[in-house]
């Protein structure tokens, strides 16, 4: 579990309720149903519109990767096809099978590789067919990734929306002058609560989901050619060279520190 997610979301929320309590304001003002069930209720059904429902039963499963994203280590990666290109020049590509049945912790997407090397696939059709299966996980990805965004952008309508209500409300009835203050305070929350959701968590979330598929993007892609080169029998030195190409430069000192053994 990344605890920083939770930090962070802790830090944005309380710095506003810290900022209103500063300021001489009571807590309590701040929490009130109706604003927070036209802003949230109607976010929902807003979001709950725009996707089909075979997208939005996936959003448990998306919040889980918000909090608890893969770990991507690229240069145990590149380390790993370093010590796999040894074997097989040793002892051939159909030794791949044994690496594939004696690791059962072994990355379902390096596995299905591997296995299509030892069968025989044509090098080509195994880019494609990795290819192809990266391409629609990361549409996955982006399809949650834009559940959050689309609700960070109805979020702040739905909280202008509340404050009108609540205006029409107050403007019905004027005949208590010192009830206006509080009415009107209130009728605002849902504008706040519009803003501070969509700028500290929605959008947020929707671009951490899009970073996770970035990085997860990157490390697939380094998979892909690790593959292709231990297919192409290239020298394992030449593959770990060709392969640092994906990795960022404290990623590189990482990797040269390595005693090559494999951490996937």
């Amino acid at each position: 579990m990344d605890i920083f997610v939770i930090i962070f979301i802790i830090a944005g929320f309380g710095s506003i309720i810290a900022g209103f309590i500063i300021e001489k304001g009571v807590l309590t003002a701040l929490f009130l149903m109706a604003p927070a069930v036209i802003v949230f209720g109607g976010t929902a059904g807003a979001v709950g519109l725009t996707f089909p429902i075979d997208i939005l039963k996936r959003l448990p499963g998306i919040i889980k990767i918000t909090i608890n994203p893969k770990k991507i280590d690229l240069p145990a990666l590149v380390a790993y096809f370093k010590d796999v290109s040894y074997k097989t020049r040793k002892n051939g590509l159909l030794s791949l099978e044994g690496e594939i049945s004696s690791d059962p912790n072994l990355d379902p997407f390096i596995k299905k590789g591997l296995q299509l090397v030892v069968d025989g696939v044509d090098p080509q059709a195994v880019r494609s067919i990795l290819e192809l299966e990266l391409e629609s996980t990361s549409e996955r990805h982006r399809k949650g990734a834009a559940i959050f965004e689309q609700a960070g952008g109805y979020a702040p309508t739905l909280g202008i929306i509340g404050t009108v209500m609540g205006l029409v409300h107050i403007l019905a009835d004027l005949s208590d002058p010192n009830s206006l203050g509080p009415k009107i305070a209130s009728g605002f929350l849902a504008t706040l609560y519009g803003l501070s959701s969509a700028n500290l968590l929605f959008l947020p979330i929707g671009n951490r989901l899009k970073a996770l598929d970035e990085k997860e993007f990157s490390e697939k892609s380094l998979i892909i050619e690790g593959i292709l080169y231990i297919q192409e029998g290239i020298n394992p030195n030449t593959i770990a060279e060709k392969l640092k190409g994906f990795l960022n430069k404290d990623e590189v000192i990482k990797f040269e520190g390595m005693d090559g053994k494999s951490e996937i």
